[in-house]
């Protein structure tokens, strides 16, 4: 109730403290004048002009609004408003002393001591404020200590320290740059570099570590992750300053590390305008609509303005959730969610008649390797009489562009899955030509995130405790985010050739195991101890690397950043024209054997498979290191060229 009342009083209870200062300040002036003795004479003098000074420095004071300012947050500015207010009003008493009321031998060192003397109090009253409210921040909150004391750290720290809502206690900087150490920003003393991390930790016993670098590179960010890899801390960050729209950064902006941080390829920005130019006003077809790329393709495509963005898919609950992501939002009408099968030639053909959509993406397809191993004549089923019915339908009904996905698993196929996506591609390019319906191939690695992959299922395995299961300590993929696959994909259909085929540029192949333990590391555990990582042994069906380029093929720039175009050495697409029939026949019968042996046929390089073999490990737990030979390769069987790890996706 106290408080309240203060709160509604708070500007007249401000002037009466001006008052009193102003009063104080002139009392003290005369005391240090006098050394501290005033006779009757002077204190007179003080009595009489007494009157005229409060009433001048308080109307100064109105018109610089010294009494509107919360002292809580009082800074260099109204600090200087403080000097300027003081000044003006002291040489208009003093003028008013000699010219207006004239107050006989009023001293004139008493001006300068009694504005020296006021501004000290002034300051001090609203430092004193400022302080108390810092006061009741300290030991309130969660303990942060803070990985970098540039102006990004600065800026956390003031807000941490002026805003009573958020619950954090910055306890200590960590800065590499020498020069910073054993200096203080905002009283946070700067306490050393990543040497005396250890020292550091143990001293002020942080419960988050929060990296105040914007700018810094994934291979920074990378670095003092595996610094931290020790201490069972979560690590958190800010936004790249490229997300930042003015530079200005506070703690709303605070936010978990994510395992796309660490990425070592930059994010990959592009020139808009030959998409909106494809895009805008026009009926757009996305089959698999409901998956991770398609329904991403879908977001995507609805901000270049489209007339309609036909989401197609057999998945009702998958097209369910993307309407109501849709609802309520501008973007709403656009979409237009249709259940469909795209093996379903009839239904298909049926929906392009209707909506005669110029622009088809075909992003619909069984992705998961494992469970096509063990489906092969379903995997050709979908991935691939699929293809085919929606290519037929699309030049049946004159569509001007259609860009089929694929994957980098389709480049010297060892599983079902990348086989039947190898033979979908040369189908598109047996295709392409003879008619005004362009076909494009667009080729991508393993995306982030994606339905099934394999970061939801590390998730999965930290919050049960672990462990977490790696098939192989070497196995390598490409990774991308899914708004940047799409947006490549979105610029290879704007600019693509009718029959080519575009590999998207990926950067360097991550071991699975370094994505492994840096989740861990992110979770606030450390890798290993808290949470193990298990090595399972190797399956069939996967490749202990990835390729984006076949044996018989060719990259080269195509003019898009991030894009390169393949060129086939060989003709292989009229060999995969001629035995396509007999290879849906021989699918749809439901013979497998036969069916693998078609698909060997037509991708010479897809090897079929075996009989399970034996697992490469002596314990699945044995680390590199561990082994006897000294040599991880034979400790581990790097010989071999398939791999897998549970679950994974393109």
């Amino acid at each position: 109730m106290m408080f309240s009342y203060l709160v509604k009083h708070r500007r007249p209870i401000v002037v009466s403290i001006h008052v009193v200062l102003i009063i104080l300040a002139n009392y003290c002036a005369f005391l240090l004048r006098f050394d501290g003795s005033i006779d009757r004479a002077d204190f007179q003098i003080f009595y009489q002009a007494l009157p005229w000074l409060v009433v001048i420095r308080i109307a100064t004071f109105a018109l610089f609004r010294l009494h509107q300012g919360l002292w809580r947050y009082a800074g260099i500015w109204d600090l200087s408003k403080i000097v300027q207010a003081c000044v003006i009003s002291t040489v208009l008493f003093a003028i008013s002393v000699r010219d207006v009321f004239p107050v006989e031998h009023y001293p004139i060192s008493i001006y300068f001591l009694d504005a020296i003397v006021l501004l000290t109090l002034m300051g001090g009253a609203r430092l004193v404020r400022r302080f108390y409210h810092e006061l009741g921040y300290f030991e309130r909150g969660k303990r942060v200590l803070l990985y970098g004391a540039g102006d990004a750290g600065e800026m956390i720290v003031r807000d941490m320290k002026h805003n009573p809502y958020y619950s954090y206690e910055p306890v200590g900087f960590v800065d590499d740059d020498s020069a910073k150490v054993g200096h203080r920003v905002h009283g946070i003393p700067v306490l050393g570099s990543h040497v005396e991390l250890p020292w550091i930790i143990e001293r002020t016993l942080p419960q988050e570590i929060l990296i105040a670098m914007p700018s810094a590179t994934p291979e920074t960010l990378r670095t003092i992750v595996g610094r931290l890899e020790d201490f069972k801390i979560p690590i958190r960050t800010l936004p790249n300053l490229r997300n930042l729209l003015d530079g200005h950064i506070d703690l709303t902006q605070i936010r978990d590390l994510e395992l796309e941080d660490l990425l070592a390829r930059p994010k990959i920005e592009l020139d808009n305008a030959p998409v909106r130019s494809l895009v805008a006003g026009k009926r757009i077809l996305v089959t698999g609509g409901a998956g991770s790329v398609g329904s991403e393709l879908c977001r995507q495509l609805v901000s270049f303005g489209p007339a309609t963005v036909l989401a197609c898919d057999r998945s009702e609950n998958g097209l369910f959730l993307l309407q109501q992501e849709f609802a309520g939002t501008e973007a709403q009408r656009q979409l237009v969610p249709i259940i469909a099968d795209v093996t379903d030639m009839p239904r298909m053909c049926s929906i392009m008649s209707e909506w005669s959509p110029p622009l088809v993406f075909y992003a619909a397809a069984y992705t998961h390797v494992p469970l096509m191993q063990d489906n092969p004549c379903e995997a050709v089923k979908n991935n691939v009489v699929g293809t085919r019915v929606v290519i037929d339908c699309a030049i049946q009904t004159g569509v001007e562009r259609l860009i089929f996905i694929s994957t980098d698993k389709a480049v010297n196929p060892t599983s079902i899955m990348g086989a039947t996506k190898r033979v979908a591609e040369l189908l598109v390019q047996a295709r392409a030509h003879g008619h005004r319906s362009h076909l494009v191939c667009v080729r991508f690695g393993n995306v982030l995130g994606s339905n099934g992959s394999v970061i939801p299922e590390f998730l999965r395995q930290v919050k049960s405790g672990g462990p977490l299961t790696v098939t192989h300590p070497e196995i390598r993929r490409y990774f991308m985010l899914i708004p940047e696959a799409v947006q490549l994909v979105l610029h290879a259909a704007a600019s693509g050739y009718s029959g080519s085929i575009y590999v998207l540029e990926m950067g360097e192949q991550i071991r699975i195991v370094d994505m492994a333990r840096n989740l861990v590391r992110l979770a606030g555990f450390v890798p290993d101890v808290e949470i193990p990582i298990k090595f399972i042994g190797l399956r069939p069906g996967e490749k202990l690397f990835e390729e984006l380029v076949g044996e018989d093929e060719s990259a080269r720039p195509s003019g898009l950043q991030g894009i390169l175009q393949v060129e086939s050495r060989a003709n292989t697409c009229r060999v995969a024209m001629d035995s396509l029939e007999a290879l849906e026949a021989a699918a749809t019968a439901g013979e497998a054997d036969t069916t693998l042996r078609m698909l060997h046929d037509i991708v010479p390089t897809f090897q079929m498979p075996g009989p399970p073999q034996p697992s490469v490990f002596a314990a699945p737990w044995l680390r590199p290191e561990d082994s006897d030979t000294g040599d991880p390769s034979d400790a581990y069987g790097q010989h071999r060229t398939e791999t897998r790890l549970v679950p994974q996706t393109t």
